[in-house]
């Protein structure tokens, strides 16, 4: 018996440590920028108002060893008349920078959308094979309270109102209903901050860590660090707005991994694989 506890205990020693298997892959990809830098307090409430801020437009594509493509947000196209108040430069096509990636518009077999603020939505027909995930609560107040008279459509633009519409009536949208849902394996968005009426934010379980993709639900690092809500109009309740800061980092491996919607500091802290894309890692 002895000795069979001894070549037991040998096996166990001189076993090489099996490698972790990363089931996805995380990118953040800047597809356009603001062409001056702006204030943080523009941003971030209580923010100091000497200090600035590079902004960046932004989608993720979260590449799976399992087949899927998917995307966080779409982006938007750039005759949009909401994008000339921010007055952008150096736009790319978001199915143009997938390129450099190795992926064609029709790869895309998933859009998670955080929530429908026109940045985020308007490009979804450059991706023709994609289902869209949203959360039903924000759907339903997109394309109807939001145009009441004591509604709320900020950030919203009719003709993405309308194309959502009609990719609902082509079955192409999945109304997720509520809080922690699993979408793929590996995969769950969460709701709190309420950006918009019932926003989400994704975590993503590559297999070697837990990143958060916060979009607008952090818009820039100078939150998280501080737990600071947006600035004025950036959520409709602050208080579960910071609250969902917090949950985000009991969820993620790391600060380092909870990565905001708009902030360019992205594209300093991860390795960069192709101009405008770095890898979360």
């Amino acid at each position: 018996m002895k000795i069979i506890l001894l070549l037991t205990l040998s096996f166990c020693i001189t076993m090489p440590a099996r490698s972790q298997q990363e089931n996805y892959e995380v990118y953040a990809i800047k597809f356009t920028s603001m062409s001056q830098k702006s204030a943080v307090a523009d941003w971030a409430y209580g923010a100091p108002a000497t200090d600035s801020i590079n902004i960046d437009f932004v989608i993720w594509l979260i590449k799976g060893v399992n087949g899927k493509n998917i995307l966080l947000d779409a982006g938007f196209l750039n005759d949009i008349e909401d994008a000339k108040d921010f007055a952008i430069v150096n736009y790319v096509r978001p199915d143009s920078m997938l390129l450099k990636l190795g992926l064609k518009a029709t790869d895309i077999t998933d859009i998670i959308l955080s929530h429908p603020h026109w940045d985020h939505i308007d490009g979804l027909n450059l991706f023709p094979n994609a289902q869209v995930w949203i959360q039903k609560e924000d759907f339903n107040y997109f394309v109807g309270a939001a145009w009441q008279k004591d509604g709320s459509s900020g950030g919203f633009n009719k003709r993405d109102v309308r194309m959502l519409t009609d990719l609902n009536m082509a079955g192409r949208v999945t109304l997720v209903d509520g809080d922690n849902k699993e979408l793929f394996p590996g995969i769950k968005v969460y709701t709190g901050s309420r950006h918009t009426f019932n926003s989400q934010f994704v975590l993503v379980e590559t297999g070697v860590s837990r990143i958060v993709l916060a979009s607008d639900n952090i818009w820039v690092y100078y939150s998280l660090e501080h737990m600071r809500p947006p600035s004025t109009g950036g959520t409709f309740d602050t208080t579960a707005y910071v609250k969902s800061m917090q949950r985000m980092k009991t969820l993620a491996s790391g600060n380092k991994y909870i990565i905001p919607g708009h902030d360019s500091k992205v594209f300093s802290l991860f390795p960069k694989v192709a101009e405008g894309i770095v890898k979360i890692k």
